[in-house]
């Protein structure tokens, strides 16, 4: 996942959107926080790990590390509010020396708590469900949003609808598992919910 890029591209939409701003950027810890205050509205985000993770929904892998590139953190939570639109990403990803079949049985398990859990592989349903009870699908029509974490999506495991979802990637990583953890809560009533209840 590349943090600074979801940083980047989340601080330029927000840059586009606003007048009369106020920016607030708190560095503690190495943690590198921002907020932007605008008279339509807002956006945040966050970059201490510990905090993302623990607001997530999903608990680490045992004894995975978090990986990070450079100065860049391993996990982020960027939350953007402008009048009734609302989008919220959190991001982590992780590295294990367990197999990925291993790691795919233990985030089956704990993305049940959200309902139905689908398998993806390259944006296509592996095996039965193929759709969440909540119409979330591996490829929504096409109209799906795509998170680029480094993670080349041979497989994923999804829970939620299309709004409010829970994504976990799994990628053989050499000898082990590179793992992708990502809560998405996208804004509401968007055309391809709207085309599927027709």
């Amino acid at each position: 996942m590349r943090v600074t890029q979801i940083t980047a591209a989340a601080v330029v939409v927000a840059t586009v959107l606003m007048s009369g701003c106020r920016v607030e950027s708190n560095k503690q810890d190495g943690d590198n926080n921002v907020r932007i205050a605008t008279p339509f509205g807002g956006m945040q985000v966050k970059t201490n790990d510990a905090t993302v993770l623990e607001g997530m929904g999903l608990p680490a892998y045992p004894g995975a590390t978090l990986i990070k590139k450079d100065k860049d953190h391993g996990a982020a939570d960027v939350n953007m509010n402008f009048g009734n639109f609302h989008l919220r990403v959190k991001a982590a990803s992780y590295q294990t020396s367990d197999s990925p079949d291993k790691v795919q049985a233990f985030y089956r398990k704990a993305l049940g708590v959200y309902g139905d859990v689908i398998e993806c592989s390259n944006g296509k349903s592996v095996g039965e469900p193929t759709r969440t009870s909540e119409g979330l699908t591996c490829d929504n029509d096409n109209k799906h949003v795509v998170i680029d974490d480094d993670v080349s999506r041979k497989m994923e495991l999804k829970a939620g609808s299309r709004q409010h979802q829970h994504i976990v990637a799994v990628d053989p990583n050499g000898a082990g598992t590179k793992i992708g953890l990502v809560a998405l809560d996208l804004p509401g009533h968007s055309s391809s919910a709207k085309q599927s209840e027709q």
